[in-house]
């Protein structure tokens, strides 16, 4: 009787694991089904300066000569759609500030989160005076006050 049960047990445990598999196999397709959805549509962030007092034409003079050049190589690389950059028109209150809002258009998701895309080969293929590159983003760096990336996605205000 001992062997019947076991056998038995060994029976109901593969009908129940081969239940549950008909019913995730249609989970696991859906996921895969958004995950190749995702990886389709562009994938926005967007990069917020806010540099010290009396440093904004310093700072946006760097950028537009140290990592400008640096996005527009990637868009021609096909990682990135497009880079666009806004500033303020006119001042808000301290806490609230930013000075430049620099927003990039990656092709998708997976892109943008790839850990294995080598910037610094880029970087010192593009500005073979590393010291003077290195000097002036260090600085570019340090007149900011705060910097932070805001990924954002699409809200559909005519859904319902």
């Amino acid at each position: 009787m001992g062997a019947r049960m076991l056998r038995i047990s060994r029976i109901s445990v593969l009908l129940v694991a081969s239940a549950a598999l008909g019913l995730v196999s249609p989970a696991i397709a859906a996921a895969q089904e958004n995950l190749t959805a995702s990886q389709a549509k562009p994938f926005v962030v967007e990069y917020y300066y806010k540099v010290k007092w009396g440093y904004a034409d310093e700072f946006i003079t760097l950028f537009k000569k140290n990592h400008y050049p640096l996005l527009k190589k990637q868009v021609e690389m096909g990682r990135m759609i497009s880079v666009t950059a806004v500033t303020p028109r006119y001042h808000t209150t301290e806490d609230g500030r930013w000075d430049y809002r620099v927003t990039i258009v990656f092709k998708n998701a997976a892109v943008a989160n790839d850990g294995s895309f080598d910037e610094k080969a880029l970087i010192q293929q593009m500005y073979p005076d590393q010291a003077t590159y290195k000097k002036e983003e260090q600085r570019r760096f340090e007149i900011l006050d705060a910097h932070w990336d805001l990924p954002i996605k699409d809200l559909d205000l005519q859904a319902q």
